[in-house]
Formats: structure tokens, sequence, C-alpha cells
């Protein structure tokens, strides 16, 4: 078994759809980024690569290759999780922490967990997502973050 961490964070900006977890959320901001900027999925490849050694997002999908320029961030999952199958490991739980002032995330969870279960070929029950604020401090409504923990198991 590996463990790895990741983190994401990315400003709120008008002109943006804000897209967490491959959902598309309403809302009058999104995140702004090079791809669609979704702070979940990017923790969690974070993550992913950290328990495999193989860097971060930045140097696997570069901001600096147009190809991935508002690229779906569950196409970048899907390739990391390619990757890791390859070094013949699986996904034994995700857990992940968003934390965004607004705006509330909790009717959106069942479905980003699907995605994830979907993306990451791994029963919903190991994929768990929680969303909290930041009581008004730090961010407070600048942007969104998340921090992700991800267990991998060898097959």
């Amino acid at each position: 078994m590996r463990i790895g961490y990741g983190y994401d964070v990315h400003r709120l900006v008008e002109g943006r759809e804000l897209i967490i977890g491959g959902v598309n959320i309403p809302f009058k901001q999104g995140l702004l980024g090079h791809s669609d900027a979704d702070v979940l999925i990017h923790s969690i490849i974070d993550a992913i690569l950290g328990a495999l050694a193989k860097g971060d997002i930045g140097k696997l999908f570069p901001d600096t290759d147009n190809k991935f320029k508002d690229i779906d961030s569950r196409i970048l999952l899907r390739k990391t999780f390619e990757i890791l199958k390859k070094e013949n490991y699986e996904i034994g739980n995700v857990d992940v922490t968003i934390c965004a002032e607004k705006p509330n995330l909790q009717n959106y969870i069942k479905t980003i967990r699907k995605n994830l279960s979907s993306d990451l070929q791994t029963d919903i029950s190991r994929i768990s997502i929680k969303a909290t604020t930041e009581e008004n401090l730090g961010l407070a409504g600048k942007g969104i973050s998340a921090t992700s923990l991800v267990l991998i198991e060898k097959t």
C-alpha cells in the first residue's frame, strides 16, 4: 500500500464555468486556470502521482502545453488512472475535502462521487467527498481549494 496527498487552489473569476468533480455547478463565477480548473480532480491527480512518486499535475500536464488548454479534468484523471494501472496499483480509497465559502456543494457530492468512481474504476464506497468553509477566514470567497488523500494498493 502507498499513500499520496494532493492540494490545489484556484481563484474565482467572472466569465468562467464552475466545474468541481466534473460537475458544472451553477454559480456567478468559475475557477481560473489553464484547464477547466477543477480543483477537486487536480488534488486527486496530485495525490495519485504522489503515491506513485511520479511528480505532480504540472509535470504530467504542463500549463505551457496548449493541448491541455480548457481540457476537461476528468480526461486528465483517466490518463492518471492509466498510469496507476500500468504500475499495477488500484485505488484503495480516496478522501477529499473541498473548501469553498460559496456555493454550497452538498447537493452535488453524490454526482461527484459517481464521476470519480467511474473514472477511477472503483466502488463508490471507496470515494469520500466532504465540503466545508473557512468561516470567512483565509480565501473567504476569493477562491476554492481542495485537499485529497489517496490510498493505492498493489493488484
